[in-house]
């Protein structure tokens, strides 16, 4: 009883053990390799299988989907001799189970080293530049030859990214500099185009403000003459309704002058051309139409008398000059501060002149001759034509022959309509 009771539970274990062997369950998207006898027999698909126990054996299942390989960093040539490092990625896929186990050992690893000569390939035609700069180049490169290449193994390459290219560390640095200096520029252009708007504003609203402020002093220029001129037109109205005299114009007129010089910076006083008609104005509303002197004739005499005695002057000094040389001529070359000149009012006008009358110290010997008359010296004691006036006749060659004016009865030192010595006459 208790032999067939184990018999019993061991014929129950082996046909567990059988069942377990004999059923096989395939999840989706995966696939089964089936080996009779150490020959390939079946692929199973994704569900429920029943194999052949201790005859068949299923082999590890593949992955049919999409799978993602990130490899590490590979170390390429460039063309121009720089080493640089890239990082791949690689999206693959298993179409064909049976290839994949038979025709490789290790599928993945195999995608790997053809990667990383396939990239060794295509960067050492490129320089670093166009390494950096034909990412997308590159990948449709190494897409094409991994995807020919791994077809007869039963894989499908789907894409080919690089994630990273690392260049040398003095390269990364020129390049860091490179890129710091563009930004710089990028950012002076953005500041000076800001500025440059910033301006344009602040000038259009200066422009605007200084238009503004001058249309409203000309409104107000407008309005202020417009208003003085009204002014001046109700002035002028009422004087005309008023039909003032002459005469209350002139003393108006008169009162009116102090005003002239009024402030502090009024220094000098103008008396108008037309005083002299004011004044006689008020003469006849006095009652006196004589009582306005005639100022332009007065000023007018007052320039001719003053100009007179400039000359009179300027004749006279030469006169004394003359004389006093041919009184002494001892003293012609001699310092004029040694002797005293004599003036104008040491001689007489009205004495007569003895042209033939011998001179003190001069030689009064027979055949002695009177000395030569020394020149002039330059400037105010030169001959008066030299200065562009009348020469004075005793500096005139031959002057000693001819007859004195005096002796006509008229002084010629003394301008004609003169009473006395560089005074006017009397009115």
């Amino acid at each position: 009883m208790i032999a067939t009771i184990i018999l019993l539970v061991i014929l129950v274990v082996v046909a567990v053990v059988i069942l377990l062997k004999a059923v096989r369950i395939i999840p989706q998207a995966r696939a089964g390799i089936v080996e009779r006898l150490g020959k390939y027999q079946s692929t199973l698909s994704p569900g429920l299988h029943i194999l052949v126990p201790f005859i068949d054996r299923l082999l590890p299942m593949i992955d049919l989907r999409e799978q993602v390989v990130s490899f590490p960093a590979q170390s390429v040539i460039t063309e121009d001799n720089l080493v640089v490092g890239i990082d791949t990625v690689v999206y693959f896929q298993v179409t064909d189970p049976r290839s994949a186990t038979y025709e490789i050992t290790n599928y993945i690893h195999a995608v790997d080293e053809l990667t990383s000569a396939t990239l060794r390939n295509v960067v050492g035609g490129l320089n670093l530049e166009e390494t950096l700069t034909s990412r997308d180049k590159i990948n449709a490169e190494l897409r094409g030859v991994l995807d020919s290449t791994t077809g007869r193994w039963g894989l499908r390459v789907s894409r080919v990214d690089i994630k990273e290219i690392t260049p040398p560390a003095s390269i990364q640095d020129s390049m860091e500099k490179q890129m710091r200096a563009e930004r710089d520029r990028r950012a002076a252009i953005l500041t000076a185009e800001g500025e440059k708007q910033s301006q344009i504003l602040t000038a259009e609203g200066q422009r605007q403000a200084s238009v503004l402020s001058a249309e409203g002093d000309a409104k107000a220029a407008i309005l202020r003459a417009d208003g003085e001129a009204q002014a001046i037109q109700k002035v002028f109205d009422s004087i005309h309704r008023a039909k003032p005299t002459q005469k209350l114009l002139a003393y108006q007129y008169i009162q009116t002058l102090p005003k002239v010089a009024e402030g502090s910076a009024n220094k000098v006083w103008m008396i108008p051309a037309e005083l002299g008609d004011a004044l006689r104005g008020v003469g006849e509303f006095l009652g006196r139409p004589d009582a306005g002197p005639d100022w332009g004739e007065v000023m007018e005499e007052e320039d001719e008398q003053e100009a007179e005695a400039r000359r009179r002057a300027k004749e006279d000094e030469g006169l004394v000059k003359v004389t006093d040389e041919d009184l002494n001529p001892s003293k012609r070359f001699t310092d004029p501060d040694d002797y005293e000149v004599p003036g104008p009012e040491t001689i007489d006008p009205n004495a007569p002149v003895d042209l033939n009358a011998k001179l003190p110290g001069e030689d009064t010997r027979a055949g002695a001759q009177r000395p030569r008359q020394a020149a002039a010296p330059q400037g105010r004691d030169q001959p008066f034509d030299q200065q562009g006036q009348q020469p004075h006749p005793q500096a005139q060659q031959g002057y000693q022959g001819q007859q004195h004016p005096q002796q006509h009865g008229r002084d010629p030192y003394r301008p004609s309509g003169h009473d006395g010595y560089g005074q006017p006459p009397q009115r």
